[in-house]
């Protein structure tokens, strides 16, 4: 008796899981605008003057020359930074056409506008 009480437990956790997975799966290609061409990075920065440059150059590094050849673009928000944060992120952004800067209140619209083509 208690082998199909625990057995009837299981297996309904089970069904409950695969429907909260189809369910969130089905939200995520309905919802959003994101498509599965890629992965988008996307970085909030605030006054990292000092290390985002090593930061930014590292994720290239693995991005150019890495294994990460799914990386569609690297999205930079500045939070408002006080420092050199943002002249150094526009530096970057000219050299490097996969690099996207924007200020935390264009973040929302820049990634609701992505093209997949």
């Amino acid at each position: 008796m208690w082998n199909f009480i625990l057995n009837a437990t299981i297996w309904t956790l089970a069904l409950y899981g695969l429907f909260e997975i189809i369910k969130t799966t089905m939200y995520i290609f309905s919802y959003t605008n994101l498509k599965t061409d890629g992965i988008y990075m996307i970085i909030a920065v605030k006054n990292q003057e000092n290390k985002i440059e090593g930061f930014i150059r590292t994720i290239l590094f693995r991005f150019l020359y890495g294994k990460e050849d799914n990386i569609k673009d690297i999205i930079v928000a500045d939070l408002d930074s006080s420092d050199k944060t943002m002249q150094i992120l526009e530096k970057l952004q000219k050299d490097y056409e996969c690099i996207k800067v924007s200020n935390w209140r264009e973040c929302k619209e820049l990634i609701d506008n992505i093209d997949v083509n």
